[in-house]
């Protein structure tokens, strides 16, 4: 099973939360839902290289997906998901992802 962190308030999470609904091979996890969500994934987030680049350029790296193997990834296609529309909202103020 692939674990899926997300926020409600994300364009992109809840596109991914769309396309996933339902289906038994992902776990989503809000990380708005409860302080102990959140700390996983800031326990995640802080620790994982995975999120290098997101931390510098001020991302907040969700929606993240831990695969079934322990691997950590940003990336859709990696976690068996179509690729982000190329006109989607975004988090960022600047329109350039979350």
């Amino acid at each position: 099973m692939i674990t899926v962190f997300v926020m409600s308030t994300c364009p992109d999470c809840a596109r991914i939360e769309a396309q996933i609904k339902d289906n038994p091979n992902y776990r989503v996890i809000d990380i708005g839902a409860h302080v102990r969500n959140l700390k996983a994934f800031l326990q995640l987030r802080d620790n994982n290289p995975t999120f290098s680049a997101a931390r510098q350029m001020g991302f907040v790296g969700i929606p993240c997906f831990v695969l079934e193997n322990g691997t950590v990834t940003l990336s859709t296609l990696e976690a068996g998901i179509g690729a982000k529309p190329a006109e989607n909202a975004s988090c960022n103020i600047d329109g350039s992802g979350c």
